[in-house]
């Protein structure tokens, strides 16, 4: 049987670009289960090298992107620190993909409409590769920590806490 096509999204042209080895993975999703738990219920995909990303307003910077494990949640005040700024908030959802060009569920830190700040969780350097959105719902991609640093510019922070969801 002949393997189904994937359209490419723009994080993916960008990290072929790049001349970035990587690897696709999709997931069956729904309108009420857009979470990082959903990506990895078929079982493919280790929970632990899922990232989650997540944009956040600082008072000073304006939208910063964040990505962090799937089983965490962020530290604000870590967050700030780093940052430059005194708060940081999430962007509010009406207002994410006129600022990013992505959707919930479907926001990756790589081709982003703009360069913004971004930070990567810590916990990424002491693993081998991370999974994070390829820019469509259901859609992920699996690269090096240091690839997706350097694609993004982002610097390596203590930026998290445990989640109590999981």
């Amino acid at each position: 049987m002949a393997k189904k096509k994937i359209n490419k999204t723009n994080a993916m042209r960008m990290v072929e670009q790049a001349k970035i080895p990587y690897k696709i993975h999709e997931y069956a999703w729904s309108e009420n289960h857009l979470d990082a738990k959903s990506a990895v219920k078929n079982g493919e995909v280790p929970l632990e090298r899922v990232f989650k990303t997540l944009v956040v307003v600082g008072n000073v910077t304006g939208p910063i992107v964040v990505c962090i494990p799937a089983t965490a949640e962020i530290n604000f005040k870590l967050l700030a620190n780093a940052s430059g700024n005194k708060r940081t908030e999430l962007l509010p959802l009406e207002e994410l993909e006129k600022t990013t060009g992505y959707i919930r569920g479907g926001t990756s830190p790589i081709g982003m409409k703009k360069q913004y700040p971004t930070f990567l969780a810590q916990e990424a350097q002491a693993l081998e590769t991370v999974i994070v959105s390829a820019g469509r719902r259901g859609l992920q991609v699996e690269l090096k920590p240091t690839d997706l640093q350097a694609l993004t510019q982002a610097k390596f922070i203590a930026v998290t806490m445990k989640s109590h969801s999981f």
